[in-house]
């Protein structure tokens, strides 16, 4: 097990690095006036909403190029920078059916000049602040969800497989409420990487609404019922529209041209702009 770090050397944490691609990039902040809290971990920050106890936005620098195997660590923390009332901490996630989803993914972020990085850099994945509620049950639409970076650092292969990925949970005011949270039933990931010289994005969004059943008919204590994953390709506009994040840079260079305004469907009801996918060759990269 690793020591916990201490405040102090969380705060001596670089973070996301808005020149990792070349271009600039900088970390997307939210359009509105809603408290929030920027933390810096290895390679990846946090924009925090006490309000809602989890991340409005996370960003994270990829190399692929220095990925490295390490053991996982598996030792989920709160941070010690925030009260504890404020994180969606264990007792969210005790006996039940919710899995602790990493927001800034584990093998993404396990990266570094040297192997101690690396486990440094994997470690800080387990903090409460880079989780979110999620259904257990692994199906194709959370295997597609796992292997979005993958697939896209190999195209990324002609400019070092560097990625920039922003990523948070849809943190809808109609999400279920459950034990002095709101469970969110959508997630979105926006990548960012150079193809031909220029900056380009893709736009993500991974779906749990229930399918089948009533959020409101759930018994008072008990976790709401959630469905399978469903994994889209979407605009990135529509992101930005959903999610209340400024995305108007990476929006701007969307390889997925949409048509049409930006959309904000409620959950459940898919846009007509929206790509499901079946397996990764269904992702529009130009």
């Amino acid at each position: 097990m690793n020591p916990l770090p201490t405040a102090r050397e969380l705060d001596d944490r670089a973070g996301y690095d808005p020149a990792f691609l070349g271009p600039d990039v900088p970390m997307p902040t939210l359009a509105s006036a809603v408290v929030t809290v920027l933390l810096r971990y290895l390679h990846y920050s946090v924009l925090f909403r006490p309000d809602r106890r989890f991340a409005a936005v996370t960003a994270v620098d990829v190399d692929g190029a220095r990925l490295a195997q390490v053991d996982r660590t598996d030792d989920w923390r709160l941070d010690p920078r925030l009260a504890a009332e404020l994180q969606a901490g264990p007792p969210v996630y005790a006996h039940n059916d919710l899995d602790r989803g990493h927001l800034v993914m584990r093998a993404s972020s396990t990266w570094g000049r040297t192997e101690e990085e690396a486990r440094l850099a994997e470690a800080d994945t387990f903090f409460f602040t880079n989780a979110a509620p999620q259904d257990k049950r692994f199906n194709q639409g959370r295997e597609l969800w796992l292997g979005l970076e993958d697939h896209l650092q190999d195209h990324a292969a002609a400019h070092d497989r560097k990625l920039a990925v922003f990523a948070g949970p849809v943190l809808d005011p109609s999400d279920p409420p459950y034990r002095g949270i709101q469970v969110p039933l959508r997630f979105w990931k926006v990548v960012a990487f150079v193809q031909d010289g220029a900056l380009a994005a893709t736009g993500y969004l991974l779906d749990q609404t229930p399918l089948v059943g009533d959020l409101e008919a759930a018994a008072a204590g008990e976790a709401p019922p959630l469905g399978p994953f469903r994994t889209f390709q979407v605009p990135v506009a529509d992101i930005a529209a959903l999610t209340g994040v400024d995305l108007d840079q990476l929006a701007g260079v969307d390889l997925l041209r949409p048509v049409g305004p930006a959309e904000a469907p409620p959950p459940g009801r898919p846009s007509g702009r929206w790509l499901e996918l079946r397996s990764l060759d269904d992702v529009v990269l130009g």
